[in-house]
């Protein structure tokens, strides 16, 4: 009786071309990545857009709205809440629309606010402002971190 036998040679033939091909593929493959490094902002003088909210924060927790300095504090944060209230009444009076949805048919009135606080500063009171805000009716809140002598 005759033992069956695998033919092998249809297999190294495709692995033949297989090392061939990817002899050939190798060599063009890019040798580096070229990337985009962004470069330092710079900081030309230009003015803020004028609905924009900023809520900055100190080390010391004080809270200032748009460099208007009142007694507001993380701790005693309800003349914050009372202004931005206020700011967003005489918005809505206004029909001061967010950018873009003036001609929608459900125009959004400008609630953005962004809260401003110093990288030294720790999580948990800037949590709080976020909070604060939100209470306020503000949305969307943005945080910024970076140097307060800006």
């Amino acid at each position: 009786m005759n033992r069956p036998e695998i033919n092998v040679t249809p297999l190294i033939d495709v692995l033949l071309v297989l090392l061939i091909i990817f002899m050939i593929v190798t060599p063009m493959k890019p040798a580096k990545i070229e990337a985009k490094i962004p470069r330092e902002p710079v900081n030309d003088g230009a003015e803020p857009p004028p609905l924009a909210l900023v809520v900055t924060v100190d080390n010391a927790g004080r809270l200032q709205l748009n460099k208007e300095d009142f007694q507001s504090s993380i701790d005693k944060p309800e003349v914050l809440i009372t202004r931005l209230n206020e700011i967003f009444q005489q918005r809505e009076i206004n029909r001061a629309y967010a950018a873009g949805t003036e001609n929608t048919a459900n125009p959004r009135i400008e609630k953005t606010v962004f809260i401003k606080a110093p990288s030294s500063l720790a999580y948990g009171p800037v949590a709080s402002v976020v909070d604060i805000v939100r209470s306020s009716g503000a949305t969307p809140v943005s945080l910024q971190i970076d140097r307060l002598d800006q």
